[in-house]
């Protein structure tokens, strides 16, 4: 399996690539297409890859009797569970008005299919990959269904353990090559405590050849970033227009100020994770020219003296002498001309110093 490959049409994910970030619109819309119109362009302007939405198939995802429990809770959208859940769900024709106006704007659009019908009608409307929420990771029907669609799949994990993840991975493994996990813990808002950071180093160790990413519900965007530096390549927030409006999930949503921090954060991480190779850099020498300390004679050396390190010290010194750390290769090596006291010691003035620091 590759650990990259190409999440929407021309973007891959994972190795080298940019983090992918999702702004999960999920149902903070209200119920409202031109809202969520509004929020697919928020998306975009604040830097997000991609705008995300949740859809259902009511009668496929709940029994009747959930449907049917009251729901009185202050964030509710009618008496019942169900008609709280209509109120929020936007039909087949709205879905394809949304995904025509992420086009226009030049984002990518997709949505979580919380049931197969869901995922049927996600399928149709050719969405670019499949988002599977934590509450269908250990759906294992489900997940072989929607893997053999062969699209690239992105599985999120919370309320899971390492060992259901292992079947997950197995299970998608089996007919669809391109998928990638993120760490979740599903609690809205979440606290620190349980964010779990250290999952995203197991799961890289357990899952080396399939990118790892980050979903998260914290307030602010200082652990999401954490996260990719940890080498999260996918990392999914929620974001909201009003953290005030009705909904369990605006407490926990990015406002468009947080968004683009995020953003603009995850990118300058990019570029200060480097490529873990020690080595001084360019940017280094005027440093090193200036404060780069090498070899200067402790005591005056006469011409053909063979050095002891009683005879050396290292400092700041004009011009630069041999480097600090080849001190000890200079031991028993001879001078060719005097050097004198508090003397910078160069590579010139050692005999065979040069034939010494190759070998």
């Amino acid at each position: 399996m590759p650990l990259t490959f190409e999440l929407c049409p021309d973007r891959m994910i994972g190795g080298s690539h940019p983090c992918y970030i999702i702004a999960e619109i999920g149902q903070n819309h209200q119920g409202d297409i031109e809202i969520a119109k509004k929020m697919i362009k928020m998306a975009k302007d604040c830097g997000a890859d991609c705008a995300k939405f949740q859809k259902c198939e009511l009668e496929y995802k709940f029994n009747k009797k959930a449907l049917e429990r009251s729901y009185t809770s202050k964030h509710s959208w009618g008496k019942t569970y169900g008609e709280h859940k209509r109120h929020l769900e936007f039909s087949h024709d709205q879905y394809k008005e949304l995904q025509k106006y992420a086009k226009e704007v030049g984002i990518h659009f997709t949505a979580s299919g919380t049931d197969e019908v869901a995922v049927e009608f996600l399928h149709t409307l050719n969405v670019p990959f499949f988002k599977v929420a934590s509450t269908d990771a250990n759906n294992f029907p489900y997940l072989e269904k929607t893997a053999q669609k062969g699209r690239p799949m992105v599985v999120s994990s919370g309320m899971q353990s390492m060992e259901a993840m292992r079947r997950v991975y197995q299970t998608v493994k089996k007919y669809n090559q391109n998928f990638a996990i993120l760490q979740c813990t599903s609690a809205y808002p979440l606290e620190a405590e349980d964010v779990n950071l250290r999952v995203i180093t197991e799961y890289l160790k357990e899952f080396p050849d399939i990118p790892i990413g980050y979903s998260g519900h914290e307030s602010g965007i200082s652990i999401s970033v954490a996260a990719v530096a940890l080498g999260a390549k996918i990392v999914e927030r929620h974001v909201t227009l009003d953290k005030t409006w009705k909904g369990n999930d605006h407490e926990a949503s990015l406002l468009p100020t947080e968004l683009a921090e995020l953003v603009r954060s995850i990118r300058l991480v990019e570029r200060a994770l480097g490529s873990g190779i020690k080595t001084m850099l360019p940017c280094e020498k005027p440093c090193h020219d200036k404060l780069g300390k090498s070899v200067v004679a402790k005591v005056k050396i006469p011409k053909g003296t063979a050095l002891t390190l009683d005879m050396l010290t290292v400092k700041v010194a004009e011009p630069m002498g041999v480097a600090a750390e080849d001190i000890f290769q200079l031991v028993g090596l001879s001078v060719l001309e005097d050097v004198g006291e508090d003397e910078s010691v160069t590579p010139e003035v050692v005999d065979n110093y040069g034939k010494r620091v190759k070998s």
